[in-house]
């Protein structure tokens, strides 16, 4: 019999009593079905023996041979904050717990990664860190079950307790830090809860990327971020306008170049650089504490209840899941009315009594 995995076909039958399974590596069905009749025949010629199983590699060697050399290629010029700060940390950690490292890919279970978190949390590791490395990890096994090494991988669980950067800054609190924040993190902090960018893709922003012209205040185009839906082009607010195109003027109208320059290795901010100044404006300004993407999340909290749907926040957001992004979007009971109505089916056949029992389902449905 044939069966697929992802894109690719497998095959399996049974022969003297022993199961014979392969990866076709091949996404047609007619093509995987001819490999297992060639194999079949070949075995019944007697031209070859029962194959013995390719060795299975282990988590240490698949690493290093195949995994971290992947992620360096997909990620280290296109999303450095990704490879650095994820891929390489998570990577490290799994090789340095050799009892993990040390085991085949499919001697792997749910209970060996337990092992893997308790051991990062003994360390004195943040469960948000120790969560990040399982998220490494899963990755991993699902790269190897994608590339036909092993056949499937366990559950990976995450540790339950992470604190998430889900705080929502209020208007007040916006004024009063904005008030005393310092340049360049005034503006940079501004334009984040004006556009809902993350950190990475604001500090990662290009003057070729700008276009003045275009819609109402003009827009700018994302280039790098997280995944592929990433890339995207954003409009600008009033506020945006003005905090660029003074920028823009001020340094000489350039054509090219980072809107925030630094002296960093990558040659634009980086979030070191302005973190002594976000200490201070906390202090200074005396609101709750908060990370900067807090202001991403801001200005997504603050979409989704001026009544964006979910699809147009994912691509404002630069979301790759619907998923994400439904988190924003609470349509109240006045929406969901509103919304059927546009139908125009409440003009057909409706009656007084129709209408009073619609008025008492709204009431008993949550506002």
């Amino acid at each position: 019999m044939i069966y697929k995995r992802g894109k690719i076909y497998w095959y399996k039958f049974m022969w003297k009593g022993e199961i014979v399974r392969e990866s076709t590596k091949q996404g047609n069905d007619k093509v995987a079905r001819q490999m297992e009749s060639a194999h079949r025949t070949s075995l019944a010629k007697g031209e070859v023996g029962i194959r013995e199983r390719r060795p299975v590699p282990t988590l240490g060697d698949f690493i290093d041979k195949r995994f971290e050399p992947w992620a360096r290629a997909t990620f280290e010029s296109s999303a450095p904050k990704t490879w650095r700060d994820f891929y390489k940390v998570g990577v490290r950690a799994i090789k340095e717990f050799k009892e993990l490292a040390n085991l085949r890919l499919d001697e792997i279970t749910s209970e060996r990664a337990a092992e893997f978190g308790a051991y990062r949390q003994s360390k004195g590791r943040k469960i948000s860190t120790v969560n990040s490395s399982l998220r490494v990890l899963r990755r991993i096994l699902g790269l190897a079950v994608e590339w036909g090494v092993i056949e499937s991988a366990p559950k990976i669980k995450k540790l339950p307790g992470e604190r998430h950067r889900e705080h929502v800054v209020t208007h007040e609190e916006e004024a009063r830090y904005l008030t005393v924040a310092q340049e360049p993190l005034g503006s940079v902090a501004a334009v984040l809860v004006d556009t809902g960018l993350r950190p990475e893709e604001c500090f990662r922003l290009r003057w070729e990327s700008i276009t003045w012209s275009n819609g109402r205040h003009g827009t700018f185009l994302v280039t790098h971020g997280k995944t592929a839906a990433a890339r995207r082009l954003l409009p600008m607010t009033p506020r945006v306008r003005a905090i660029l195109e003074n920028r823009w003027e001020g340094d000489g109208k350039p054509a090219e170049g980072w809107v925030w320059p630094a002296p960093t290795l990558s040659g634009h901010l980086e979030p070191s650089s302005i973190k002594k100044q976000h200490s201070k404006a906390l202090k200074a300004s005396g609101v709750r504490p908060f990370v900067l993407y807090s202001l991403r999340h801001t200005f997504l909290t603050r979409l989704g209840e001026s009544g964006c749907d979910a699809w147009t926040l994912a691509r404002i957001a630069g979301h790759s899941s619907i998923a994400v992004s439904a988190r924003y979007v609470h349509p109240s009971t006045d929406a969901v009315f509103a919304a059927v109505d546009r139908l125009g089916g409440h003009k057909i056949g409706h009656t007084v009594k129709q209408d009073s029992d619609s008025e008492e389902l709204k009431k008993l449905l949550p506002s």
